[in-house]
This record gives C-alpha cells, sequence and structure tokens, in this order.
C-alpha cells in the first residue's frame, strides 16, 4: 500500500512538514464565502431597523458609527463601500451579537406583516360596510360604542359618491370613503393592541 507523499522540507537533515494550510476539518471555502456573505447581507439589513430597535442593541461603537454614516450617503459608490465595511465589522461580531441582530430583524418583520393585515383587514371591512347593512349590524355588535349615526351618514355619503362616480360627475373614492377607512382602522388598531383581531 502506497503512502501519501508529506510535503516538507530538510533542516539540518530533518524532515520538517509544511503547513498543510487550512484545516482538513474545518469549513470549506465556499462555506466561508457564503457565511461572510449572509453576514454582509445581514448588515445591510441592518440599515433598515427601526431607531428604537437598533437602539436597543448595544452595538459595537465602529458598527453604530458605520451604519450612521452608511444612512448618511448618497452616492452609490460610497454607499457600496460602506456596505462592504459594515460586512467586515459584520464578521467580527461574537455570535450572540449576530443573534440579537437578526431577532430584532425579525420582530420588524413581524410588526410590519402585522400592520398589513391591518390594513388590508380595514379595507375590507370599509368596503364591506359600504355594501352590506348586514355588515354594519355586525360592525355594531362588535364595537357597541361606535358613533352609529356618524357612520350611518358616513356610508351613505360614500355610496353617493359611488352612484355619482358612475355618471361620472365626481371621484369615485370621495372624502367619507377615507373617513370610514380611518375610522375602521383606529378601532383595529385599538383590538390589535388588546391581542385579539379576529374578527
Amino acid at each position: 500500500m502506497s503512502r501519501k507523499s508529506r510535503k516538507g522540507y530538510y533542516v539540518d537533515g530533518l524532515f520538517v512538514v509544511a503547513d498543510k494550510g487550512p484545516d482538513p476539518d474545518g469549513p470549506s471555502r465556499t462555506e466561508v464565502k457564503h457565511s461572510s456573505q449572509a453576514l454582509q447581507d445581514l448588515g445591510v439589513e441592518l440599515l433598515t431597523l427601526r431607531a428604537e430597535l437598533l437602539a436597543g442593541l448595544q452595538l459595537p461603537e465602529r458598527l453604530g458609527e458605520a451604519i450612521a454614516e452608511a444612512k448618511r450617503l448618497t452616492n452609490f459608490e460610497a454607499q457600496r463601500r460602506q456596505r462592504q465595511y459594515i460586512g467586515k465589522l459584520m464578521r467580527e461580531l461574537a455570535a450572540a451579537d449576530v443573534d440579537a441582530i437578526a431577532a430584532a430583524l425579525q420582530v420588524q418583520r413581524t410588526s410590519s406583516s402585522g400592520d398589513t393585515r391591518l390594513l388590508h383587514e380595514a379595507e375590507q371591512w370599509r368596503d364591506s360596510l359600504i355594501a352590506d347593512d348586514q355588515r354594519l349590524d355586525e360592525w355594531i355588535r362588535l364595537f357597541p360604542d361606535t358613533d352609529v349615526q356618524q357612520l350611518r351618514s358616513l356610508i351613505r355619503a360614500a355610496r353617493r359618491d359611488q352612484k355619482a362616480a358612475q355618471t361620472g360627475t365626481v371621484q369615485r373614492h370621495g372624502r367619507a370613503y377615507r373617513q370610514i377607512f380611518d375610522l375602521v382602522r383606529t378601532r383595529l388598531q385599538v383590538l390589535a393592541g388588546a391581542g385579539d383581531l379576529s374578527i
């Protein structure tokens, strides 16, 4: 059985094994590159983090300054270089700091999707209130302290606007349409704050 030849050199008649290079049991070059790119992407996403979430992260001073500078820059090439620099600083962070950043970004994504859901729900309620009187009865059951007279008046005005829009005399969505949306959204936000948005 042939033995693998070892690379090295002789010093005073003794064979010295040359440096083997990267640890064969460690991550491959590709894995290191992917990990590095993931950290750079996380650093770029960090630029979108809301101020109150960013403040709670306790980032190293250099990274905090680099983020502030990246937000200030307007030149595309300067922004690209700054993002690379942020990626370099991200690679120097401890794993716990990287996890904290990822968690803060997840909190932001979750709250953003909740806001989007609330807006869609408000749009659906507005449209159904204008289209169907039974939905108004359901709304009053859910929110008994609603100013019913005001809401009925807004619905009538929105319906008049829709009829007028069919003849081309006014815009389809007038002020009443927007006011119904604002009223509904405000009530749903209160409900969401109480932790129950399953209506």
